[in-house]
């Protein structure tokens, strides 16, 4: 077993891995709690805890290849899982349906106070996830990255292997269709001045 510093950067403990593997462990338990949380909030409690398993399995197969000298492999990371859920995209669109239909008829059965107190969250909770499953998975995957993950634009960028102009795009068009499936109005910051 290695002693690793708590300090020692994310590349540097990758490249170590390389001709060490026990260094690898070090970035899992680094990064698996956010990467399964991700991957939870999109997919589900049990296919959330297999992608992320192969999330790791799939970076430490190919921690030859990574070339990034920022420090971090958290974007590396989250394209892996990103990739790894579009291809369940299915999976996430009938979560995100199922999820609306039982916020409503939850509130079918709730007593008129329960209802009263928590009618606004319940709607915008089955609408929002009506308004996710209506996204096209490119939308959608920008969306929760920068939303659910707080990737920046370039880091999610990276882990789609597109440009930064294509994730401002990409999300400027999944707020507006989701601003218009919720029946909202986006503000920009020069609205509000």
């Amino acid at each position: 077993m290695y002693v690793v510093v708590s300090s020692e950067s994310d590349t540097s403990l990758l490249r170590r891995s390389i001709d060490e593997p026990d260094y690898f462990a070090v970035l899992f338990d680094r990064h698996f709690g956010e990467v399964y949380r991700y991957l939870r909030r999109r997919l589900g409690g049990e296919l959330a805890a297999e992608l992320a398993a192969e999330t790791f399995l799939q970076a430490f197969g190919s921690r030859r290849r990574f070339t990034d000298g920022d420090g971090s492999v958290r974007a590396w990371l989250y394209g892996i899982a990103a990739n790894l859920a579009r291809m369940n995209h299915r999976t996430e669109e009938r979560r995100l349906r199922a999820y609306a239909r039982a916020a409503a008829d939850l509130s079918a059965y709730e007593p008129a106070t329960a209802v009263e107190d928590r009618l606004d969250a319940e709607a915008l909770g089955s609408a929002l996830a009506l308004a996710l499953a209506e996204l096209s998975p490119a939308l959608r995957e920008v969306l929760v990255l920068h939303a659910w993950a707080q990737l920046s634009n370039e880091e999610i960028a990276e882990a789609l292997g597109c440009s930064t102009a294509a994730v401002r795009t990409r999300l400027s068009r999944a707020r507006s269709r989701l601003a218009a499936g919720l029946g909202v109005r986006i503000t920009t910051e020069m609205e509000e001045r």
